[in-house]
């Protein structure tokens, strides 16, 4: 008899999310993970009494209240509400587009001015299209063009979507935007869903919470010694790269990576906000994250008198650092199709989570994906 029903190789929120509901169903369970903490990505490190968020800003949205339940019986989460600004050669504008951008960037008040100045635009977008005989948009720039027209793409799109893809946004597909959100009010929450927030006194204690009682050693690098890892357990729940799991049998799926330069700056308030994108080319970074306005709001931000950054680079992938987002484009959508059909044919095993799955995902769906693969238990 092997010492553990389940394991679970990775610590993130798919695997802590099945390891607790297998926990509740009697099932033994041993969660292993290569980095030297748990939780994955939703990981926070504590500086200055602040929770940094070490791997790119987090923020729970959903509208799905069972999810949002099943957070919030772990730890309360707070009233952030995800409203990023857009700094352009040093002009601000809110995002998502909305009456603020629309006034900021044209001076017009009312929705009906804004509205008739993006149509104004997207025409003239359609008309070169024509012009040129094209019929469909053939690349990212034509899309956006069409969408939201050509001072918001210039301005806010443009150079952010280049920088994070490492591309010009003729060369990337159409299909990354097929819709933007254009909003005709007043209203800078960059989400529709019905909850947001972040755990009070962050991530870290939702993944305590969840893996509590659970058996978990960090350090240990699955395919190190992949026989003796799965000899202990009778199941296996993977969340790691599908392609490093079949040993790259096709090839190696791409990723876009992202490098942070974490800073501690003796002000209580350094941009006055949580994230501000700065969306043209030539400054190296796409975004700068404050830390701190995740969890203080109004004048609590001033009763620390220390702030944290972070500023994001994007950068290509390649082995040794971590692969965050899936390059979905043609070539590697038709590799994953055959690591996906292998995996679909082993019955002891669960894939889930960005990586296994070769799909970028919000928290939420990831916590409802582990609980959906655990309601067999």
């Amino acid at each position: 008899m092997k010492p553990y029903d389940y394991l679970i190789v990775g610590s993130g929120l798919f695997g802590a999310t099945f390891a607790y509901r297998a926990k509740q169903a009697g099932k033994r369970c041993l969660v292993i993970d290569k980095r030297p903490h748990s939780g994955g990505n939703v990981h926070c490190t504590c500086i200055e009494g602040i929770n940094v968020h070490q791997y790119g800003a987090h923020i729970f949205h959903t509208s799905d209240k069972t999810i949002w339940d099943f957070v919030n019986s772990f730890v309360p989460f707070n009233r952030y509400t995800n409203s990023p600004v857009a700094n352009y050669y040093g002009k601000l504008y809110n995002l998502p587009f909305n009456m603020n951008t629309f006034y900021q960037m044209w001076g017009v008040a009312e929705p009906e001015e804004a509205l008739k100045e993006i149509d104004k635009q997207r025409a003239e977008a359609q008309a070169a299209l024509a012009a040129a005989g094209v019929k469909e948009p053939r690349n990212l720039e034509e899309q956006a063009l069409l969408l939201v027209g050509r001072d918001i793409y210039e301005r806010l799109i443009k150079g952010y979507t280049e920088k994070q893809w490492g591309r010009d946004c003729r060369d990337l597909p159409a299909f990354i935007i097929r819709r933007l959100p254009v909003r005709f009010v007043f209203d800078n929450n960059y989400f529709n869903d019905k909850y947001q927030g972040i755990p009070e006194g962050g991530y870290n204690k939702l993944i305590d919470s969840l893996l509590k009682g659970i058996d978990v050693r960090l350090g240990a690098d699955f395919f190190e010694d992949r026989s003796f890892w799965e000899g202990l357990a009778d199941h296996l729940v993977y969340t790691g790269r599908i392609d490093e799991f079949y040993d790259y049998r096709f090839g190696k799926l791409s990723y876009r990576s992202v490098r942070f330069e974490t800073e501690t700056l003796d002000t209580p308030n350094y941009q006055g906000n949580a994230v501000v994108n700065y969306t043209d080319r030539e400054t190296p970074f796409t975004r700068i994250i404050e830390h701190k306005h995740f969890e203080s709001f109004g004048q609590a931000v001033y009763e620390n008198p220390r702030t944290v950054i972070s500023r994001e680079y994007p950068a290509e992938w390649r082995e040794g650092i971590e692969p965050f987002y899936p390059v979905n484009d043609a070539r590697n959508s038709d590799l994953y199709k055959q690591y996906q059909t292998l995996a679909q044919a082993e019955p002891g095993i669960i894939f889930g989570g960005r990586l296994a799955e070769y799909k970028y995902y919000d928290m939420a769906p990831v916590i409802g994906r582990a609980l959906s693969a655990s309601e067999s238990l």
